[in-house]
């Protein structure tokens, strides 16, 4: 009797259309149903009988960095149908910075779950994950780490930048650069409005070094896109190549079986801290990192990073910490050229998704050339990595500042807190004549870390006090639990762990207390006695907030603090699986 077609067993490794079967008690009947509907899609068996790839569609009509999702899809289909794959795009949830409340943070978690359920329910020997606005990338990266398949990062890329009277612009550090301007009264409302046109001048991500340049980055780094893949724009043909050549590379890693915990490797993260540190990156992206890491089993050791930090300067000349936009690092050579000059630094034996090492695919990309935007080790543009750690009695779990993006006046600095209790008490006071505030005041805003916004907003960004922004004041030291866009600037302190919506030290600093900011001495301290703290928390203990049903409460009742990346405790891996990168 010869063999059936519907037989789960009939391919040597239960792969393509044979892969995950739905549960009927029957695996001939389960495979037999299956073909039977995807047939009705007009498949024939000989597509069917190839190697399955998905495309994960984020493309929205609510998410302006991912508009060119359509044009990306048809390159990986055509790459995938070229190097002999099946292309099945599949949709997930998509998720814009701006276009989600509270926060895009408090949705990462629930994309990454439904990228990795959708990744494990359908039949799939590999998977293209397409994302590019900021928390779609590391969201797509933890699900897929967690699903284990052979797995390939396409980013959509970043915008154009405008021209704004002669003047170049992008999002979004120039967005906060003219409302700041406009907040103090240096434009009117109709220029603010003429601006708002010309910053972002086509789809794609931020511009600017902000979360999404930097996860783009990151990614290309850890190996998980094509070389190359970080830096072009979204609306060039060098995007739409990249889409077809991981469309193509991901059908040889379904051959391959190059799984993705080949790739996210100890190394893998350790390449990648270096990278994020040299860039001047996002502070999300430390946040991002961890997350992923717990995926694979790892915890990313932020004494480590700033140990790299020490020795790492920021390289890239990029706002905000530079000059430039994404567009002119795509110019440049983009990664290639940062990873040439940082290539003594890196661990050069990490794998990629090529099969290749990170320091074969540097010798791949050849001798490089003459540009501006990538400054040698020698003339840095900031002589230490862009973000620093902190610690002290109000950050027992560490906090971390950009410090090539803050105010060199202000590192060394001790002044008297002027606390916010939470979002609503800044909005409504933040603006009065009335407020008790002085340039060398120091700005404290609670309740906006993971449990108590929820979802750690980007509000650490706090606006400078309106009285100060007209007498011409551009900065001055804020501290939160929260965090801030990595295309923010300013001497601010994020990621204050633990945080105080959890009992945190920070939920008991009040309006007057001494704080004293020390970069240089990697210090964070509250001048109050340890017997005066432990005395306010006595008078004042701290609910841990909570909600009676739904995401919120699985979200409230799961989410771990920052420096386990703010994701689900069950969704972290079971074990560990290597050293602390």
């Amino acid at each position: 009797m010869s063999s059936s077609p519907f037989d789960p067993e009939n391919a040597a490794d239960s792969g393509g259309m044979r892969k995950g079967l739905t549960s009927y008690g029957d695996q001939g009947f389960s495979l037999f149903l299956r073909k039977a509907f995807i047939k009705g899609a007009g498949f024939t068996d000989a597509a069917l009988d190839r190697p399955v790839i998905g495309i994960a569609n984020t493309g929205s009509a609510y998410n302006p960095c991912h508009g060119n999702a359509p044009q990306l899809i048809d390159a990986v289909r055509r790459g995938v149908m070229l190097a002999g794959g099946l292309p099945m795009e599949f949709p997930t949830i998509s998720i814009h910075e701006s276009f989600a409340a509270p926060t895009s943070m408090y949705l990462r978690n629930l994309m990454s779950m439904d990228t990795e359920e959708m990744i494990r329910a359908q039949p799939m020997d590999a998977v293209v994950l397409i994302g590019g606005c900021d928390k779609t990338v590391p969201a797509q990266l933890m699900g897929a780490a967690s699903a284990g398949l052979p797995a390939i990062q396409l980013i959509t890329g970043s915008m154009l930048t405008g021209s704004h009277r002669g003047e170049r612009v992008g999002a979004c550090t120039d967005c906060r650069r003219y409302w700041a301007r406009f907040r103090a009264e240096e434009i009117d409302a109709d220029e603010t409005a003429e601006v708002n046109n010309e910053l972002v001048a086509s789809v794609g991500t931020c511009s600017v070094m902000g979360t999404a340049s930097t996860m783009a980055c990151l990614a290309e780094v850890m190996g998980m896109t094509m070389p190359g893949g970080a830096s072009p724009p979204a609306v060039t043909a060098d995007r739409i190549r990249i889409a077809e050549q991981t469309g193509a590379q991901a059908v040889q890693m379904a051959r391959d079986r190059l799984t993705i915990d080949k790739v996210l490797t100890p190394a893998a993260f350790e390449n990648a801290m270096r990278v994020l540190l040299a860039i001047g990156g996002s502070t999300n992206g430390i946040v991002h990192l961890a997350a992923i890491a717990g995926r694979v089993g790892l915890d990313i050791d932020l004494a480590t990073l700033d140990r790299m930090g020490r020795e790492t300067p920021v390289l890239l000349d990029l706002k905000p910490s530079g000059q430039h936009y994404m567009e002119d690092f795509h110019a440049a050579g983009g990664m290639a050229t940062l990873l040439r000059e940082l290539k003594p630094l890196l661990r050069l034996d990490a794998l990629t998704v090529t099969g290749r090492t990170l320091g074969e695919e540097i010798e791949r990309a050849g001798p490089g050339f003459r540009q501006d935007v990538v400054r040698s080790i020698a003339k840095p543009i900031y002589p230490q990595g862009g973000i620093a750690v902190l610690r002290g009695n109000l950050a027992p779990g560490g906090a971390i500042i950009k410090q090539s993006a803050a105010d060199a006046a202000l590192m060394e600095h001790e002044g008297r807190a002027v606390v916010f209790e939470n979002l609503e008490d800044l909005a409504r006071r933040i603006d009065g004549d009335e407020l008790d505030v002085t340039q060398g005041d120091i700005l404290v805003l609670k309740n906006i870390g993971p449990k108590g916004a929820p979802g750690m907003p980007e509000a650490g960004y706090m606006p400078i006090p309106r009285k100060l922004a007209r007498a011409g004041v551009k900065d001055i030291v804020r501290i939160s639990d929260g965090r801030m866009s990595g295309t923010a600037f300013g001497t601010i302190v994020l990621h204050v762990t633990p945080e105080s919506a959890v009992g945190g030290p920070l939920a008991y600093v009040r309006n007057g207390d001494r704080i004293r900011l020390s970069v240089a001495n990697r210090e964070l301290s509250l001048l109050v006695s340890d017997e005066e703290l432990a005395r306010r928390a006595g008078e004042s203990p701290i609910t841990p907030p909570t909600a009676e049903r739904g995401y919120r409460k699985l979200f409230l009742d799961a989410v771990t603090q920052a420096d386990q990346g703010a994701d689900f405790d069950f969704l972290r891996a079971t074990r560990k699986t290597g050293p602390r990168p």
